[in-house]
């Protein structure tokens, strides 16, 4: 993807270009809003990630403005504004998706590239596989190794979105929007309670085991074996 950076922090634009390049996705940085009108407004991005606190034109303004021009690249808020209200005024103002800062980078770029998929969709997917789990999404089925494996409903879509991420770290707050849709924590062992649930189904008694936590920032459905 080619992804534009609209951030007046250079030293956190270095961070996001330079995490994104090493993913082998083309980025720029836009060092404030008018820069960043400027760029977007030419075309040619599949994503905008925009601060939205910036001197002279912030990010809310700036994207109303591109909007406005017929800018239609989808576009992802960073900002340390976390009330309701704050994300109701980013997603008015033409944003797809919004995120608070401290954030963890794995979730920032699924959630980058969930936007580019979303505007150019694929083909209809009707199963998702990792190694000999399946699951069949008009079915409404899941089987490993060939054997059927029964799931709740909220664990089926827990599993879903663990698998449609595989191979990627998938945070809590993820799960919570997509799964639950919570948009804020709630400090619930809810996700514990499930992913616990849902390993005794898919893991136990197979090799290896698919279903990984990893500590501090969230889940991951992989084959690598690696506990």
């Amino acid at each position: 993807m080619r992804i534009l950076v609209i951030e007046d922090d250079a030293r956190a634009a270095e961070h996001l270009v330079g995490g994104l390049r090493e993913r082998a996705h083309e980025a720029d940085w836009a060092r404030d809003g008018i820069d960043g009108l400027d760029r977007a407004s030419r075309g040619g991005y599949d994503a905008l990630i925009v601060d939205r606190m910036m001197p002279g034109l912030d990010g809310l303004e700036m994207l109303k403005r591109l909007r406005a021009m017929g800018c239609d690249t989808p576009a992802l808020f960073l900002t340390a504004l976390d009330q309701v209200d704050h994300r109701v005024e980013g997603l008015r103002a033409g944003a797809e998706d919004y995120l608070v800062k401290p954030y963890a980078f794995p979730e920032l770029l699924a959630r980058i590239e969930g936007l580019a998929r979303r505007r150019t969709p694929e083909a209809a997917v009707t199963k998702l596989r990792l190694a000999d789990l399946e699951m069949d999404l008009l079915a409404r089925t899941v089987t490993r190794a060939g054997d059927r494996i029964d799931l709740q409903p909220r664990e089926f879509r827990l599993l879903e979105e663990l698998l449609r991420h595989s191979g990627q770290v998938v945070t809590r707050t993820m799960l919570l929007e997509s799964v639950w849709d919570y948009h804020f924590d709630p400090q619930t062992n809810v996700i514990d309670v499930h992913i616990s649930r849902l390993r005794s189904k898919i893991d136990k008694g197979y090799d290896p085991p698919l279903l990984k936590t990893v500590r501090g920032a969230g889940y991951m459905l992989t084959a690598d074996g690696e506990a």
